[in-house]
C-alpha cells in the first residue's frame, strides 16, 4: 500500500515542504531514498525501535521511503515521525490513512517512541498554513512557537501512540492555541535591567539615546571597571519596542537556531547578543555544512555587543563589514545559498590601550610608547567608518555611587527616541530599506542634512584643529540630524553639530598619542 505524508526542510528561514512516500509490498528490505543524509539514513533503527517499544509493529515486507523533491538534500533527525506515521498508515495500523496527509508530521524518535523537538518548528508552520493543510504535529516543546500562526490546528505530541489515536480519532488531545497579540502586548515591556540602576554616567547615558534614537552603531572606550558592558546591557531597553512584523521575524530566526525555550511563543523584546571574543567568523556571520544563522542574525532587530573589540580575530570583525552596510548575509555553499537577515545595531566596548589605564584620571598608564597606536590598529579603518559615535567612559567617582539621586527610567528615555524614530519614519517614507539616519546614503546625507553658514564654520574649524578625518564629515551629519531630530528641531543647529563632534573621540589626530 502506498501512503503519503509530508514532512519540511528549512533553508535560511524559509521552509519547503517535503513529501514523504512510503509503498509496502511483497519482498524484504528497506530502502530509503530522495538524497537523504545520514541522520535520515540512521533513521530505520530508531523506527525500528520505537515502532516496537510502543506495541505496533514493523511489517516484514519490502518498505520503499523516498522523499521528494529528490534534488534537495534531506538533514537531520527530525524526518523520523514522519516516515513512522507513513510505515504505519501502510501497513494498516492507522485506519484513517487519508487522514495522514491532511498534517504535516515532524519530530525526532527515541528508541522508546518518545518525540524530541526539532529546529525550525515556526517556518514550518508558516509553510504549512500557506500550502493549505489542515494542522500540524510536532514535539509538545515546539507546539508554542508554532501555534502563533493562526488558523492551523496545532498537536503538541510526547509519543508516537498519541500521533497513532490522533490521526484514528481515538484521542482527546486538544490543538494547542495561543493569542498571539496578547502575548505580544503583554510581554513588549518585559526587561531585566533599567537605565536607573546606573549611577552617574550621565554623557554616556546620551550617547545611548543618540544612538537608540538614529539606530547609530556605537564604541564605548573606557579602562576597566567604567560600566561599559553594564550600559550596553541597558541598551535594549530604549530601543523603540519590536512590532508583530519584527517580532515574527526574529522568532524565526531563533526558532530555525533552536534558541527558543519550549515555554516561549514569541520573542516580544529587541534581542542582545554578546559573543565571547574567541567567537569563529562562522558562529559570528553564520554558515556550517548545513547553514545555520550566526550571532548577527540572532542579534536582527536587537543589539549585537562586542566586548573588548581589539581582542576579537582581524578576520572575524571584518566579515562583519558587508552585513553591517546591506543589513543581511548570504551563506552561500556548492549546491544552496540562504540568505539571513542582519539588520543589528552594533555595540563595542573596548580598553583605550592594553594595560586598560591610557588617559585615565588617575591611574598611570604602564604601555611602552607607541603602544596605544598598536592596540587601536587592530580594529580597521573600514569597521571604524561604520561606526558612528565614539564615546570615552570615565570611572564614576565614589560621590556619584553613593549619592542617593534618582536617575532617568529607560520608559521615560525610551519615549524620547520612540518620538524622535516617528520623525524619521514620516522622513523616509517611501524610500526602500531606510527606516532610521544611520542608514542615509551619502546622497540623502547631502539632501537632508543641510547646515547653515554657522555649522559650516565650526564643522570646517572642528577638522583642521581636532584633525578629524574625512570619513567623519557624513558621519558627524548623521549623528547631528538625530540629535534635531530629538530635540524636535527641523533645522540641523550649531549646538548640535557640536554634540556631534564631542562624540568622535577616535577621529582625533593625537588621541592615541
Amino acid at each position: 500500500m502506498l501512503v503519503k505524508t509530508f514532512g519540511s526542510a528549512v533553508f535560511g528561514v524559509q521552509a519547503i515542504t517535503i513529501t514523504v512516500e512510503v509503498n509496502v509490498t511483497a519482498g524484504i528490505k528497506y530502502f530509503i531514498v530522495g538524497l537523504p543524509d545520514n541522520a535520515v539514513k540512521e533513521s530505520y533503527q530508531r523506527i525500528e525501535a520505537a515502532i516496537k517499544n510502543t506495541d505496533f509493529h514493523l511489517p516484514r515486507m519490502k518498505i520503499v521511503v523516498n522523499m521528494a523533491p529528490a534534488d534537495i538534500r534531506k538533514e537531520g533527525s527530525a524526518y523520523d515521525l514522519t516516515i513512522a506515521t507513513g510505515i504505519l498508515a501502510a501497513s494498516g495500523q492507522i485506519i484513517n490513512a487519508e487522514t495522514v496527509g491532511q498534517y504535516l508530521i515532524m519530530g525526532e524518535l527515541s528508541l522508546d517512541g518518545g518525540v524530541q523537538p526539532l529546529k525550525g518548528a515556526l517556518p514550518i508552520a508558516i509553510q504549512a498554513k500557506k500550502e493549505g493543510f489542515k494542522g500540524i504535529i510536532l514535539p509538545k516543546q515546539n507546539a508554542r512557537e508554532a501555534a502563533i500562526v493562526s488558523d492551523l490546528d496545532v498537536y503538541g505530541v510526547e509519543t508516537i501512540t498519541e500521533v497513532v489515536d490522533l490521526l484514528n480519532g481515538n484521542t482527546t488531545l486538544t490543538p494547542v492555541t495561543v493569542n498571539t497579540r496578547e502575548e505580544f502586548y503583554n510581554n513588549i515591556n518585559n526587561y531585566e535591567f533599567d537605565f536607573s540602576d546606573v549611577k552617574g554616567q550621565e554623557n554616556i547615558k546620551r550617547a545611548l539615546e543618540i544612538a537608540a534614537a538614529g539606530g547609530h552603531n556605537l564604541i564605548l572606550i573606557g579602562p576597566p571597571g567604567a560600566g561599559k558592558t553594564m550600559l550596553a546591557k541597558r541598551l535594549p531597553t530604549i530601543l523603540p519596542p519590536l512590532n508583530l512584523h519584527e517580532a515574527l521575524e526574529t522568532t524565526k530566526i531563533h526558532s530555525v537556531a533552536g534558541k527558543l525555550k519550549a515555554s516561549d511563543a514569541l520573542l516580544t523584546i529587541r534581542p542582545f547578543r554578546s559573543p565571547h571574543h574567541t567567537v569563529s567568523d562562522v558562529a559570528l556571520v553564520g554558515g556550517g555544512g548545513n547553514p545555520q544563522p550566526g550571532e548577527i542574525s540572532l542579534a536582527h532587530n536587537g543589539v549585537l555587543f562586542l566586548d573588548e573589540l581589539p581582542e576579537f580575530k582581524r578576520t572575524v570583525l571584518e566579515v562583519m563589514r558587508q552585513p553591517l552596510e546591506e543589513r543581511r548575509v548570504t551563506i552561500s555553499r556548492a549546491k544552496i545559498s540562504v540568505d539571513y537577515p542582519a539588520s543589528f545595531m552594533l555595540v563595542a566596548s573596548m580598553n583605550p590601550c592594553p594595560c586598560g589605564f591610557y588617559n585615565h584620571p588617575e591611574k598611570e598608564c604602564v604601555c611602552a610608547p607607541g603602544i596605544v597606536q598598536k592596540y587601536l590598529s587592530k580594529i580597521s579603518g573600514p569597521l571604524l567608518d561604520r561606526i558612528d559615535i565614539h564615546v570615552e567612559v570615565t570611572p564614576v567617582s565614589f560621590k556619584e555611587l553613593s549619592g542617593e539621586r534618582l536617575t532617568e527610567k529607560s520608559s521615560i528615555i525610551r519615549e524620547r527616541v520612540i518620538a524622535a524614530r516617528d520623525i524619521q519614519q514620516l522622513r523616509f517614507e517611501g524610500k526602500k530599506e531606510v527606516y532610521c539616519n544611520a542608514q542615509m546614503s551619502a546622497k540623502m546625507v547631502r539632501e537632508i542634512c543641510k547646515i547653515n553658514e554657522a555649522g559650516q564654520l565650526l564643522l570646517k574649524t572642528a577638522m583642521e584643529r581636532l584633525g578629524l578625518s574625512a570619513r567623519a564629515y557624513d558621519r558627524i551629519l548623521k549623528v547631528s540630524r538625530t540629535i534635531a531630530d530629538l530635540a524636535k528641531s527641523d533645522t540641523i543647529e550649531v549646538e548640535h553639530l557640536a554634540e556631534a563632534i564631542h562624540f568622535r573621540s577616535l577621529d582625533r589626530d593625537g588621541w592615541a598619542g
